[in-house]
């Protein structure tokens, strides 16, 4: 019996020191993702929808993940009829996301460190099949995650309307900017 009861505690010993250290993939279940892009004139906003992704975590500490956004969900919410169906077209054509080639973009979390319930985000984002680095700042709060990214398109290859390469734009010029917000469901 002592044999059986020392056998036991052992391998719950070890079970727990295996579990130290190691990294589980904590998978992200609902999700609201929204943008905005700005012009000259005013602003344009709406949603996108996540695909696929996972926070990794070691025990309560973030250390990597990957986020997929699929890019031919992208919906316009300030508009309706025919600006909205044409803005979203305009969207996902080859001027902006090129959807038909690139149905999906991608962000991958190479480091993050901690500062109280936010993390400093190093990280590689995939638009249109371009990688850039990008860093951030995302919030870990109980089953959730949020974030706000700042990303300058034109790094993408997507220059449409962008004053940086075009010249006498005047009122039609739009940002090279745009602005994610996301909240994610552990």
């Amino acid at each position: 019996m002592k044999k059986i009861l020392t056998l036991t505690l052992l391998s719950i010993v070890l079970t727990f020191s295996n579990a130290i250290g190691q990294t589980q993939n904590k998978t992200i279940t609902d999700s609201s993702i929204s943008w905005t892009g700005s012009k000259v004139t005013g602003k344009h906003s709406g949603i996108i929808n996540l695909k696929e992704g996972f926070l990794q975590m070691n025990g309560e500490e973030l250390v990597g993940g990957s986020i997929t956004i699929d890019m031919t969900s992208i919906i316009v919410t300030d508009l309706e009829g025919d600006s909205k169906a044409s803005l979203e077209g305009h969207l996902k054509s080859d001027d902006f996301f090129g959807v038909a080639n690139h149905p999906t973009a991608n962000l991958e979390i190479i480091s993050a460190e901690r500062n109280g319930n936010n993390y400093a985000v190093t990280g590689i984002i995939t638009i249109k099949g371009v990688a850039q680095p990008i860093n951030f700042t995302l919030g870990v709060k109980n089953q959730y995650a949020t974030a706000t990214l700042t990303i300058n398109r034109t790094l993408f290859g997507i220059r449409y309307g962008s004053g940086s390469f075009f010249d006498n734009l005047g009122d039609k010029a739009i940002s090279d900017d745009f602005e994610i917000r996301a909240k994610l469901v552990l």
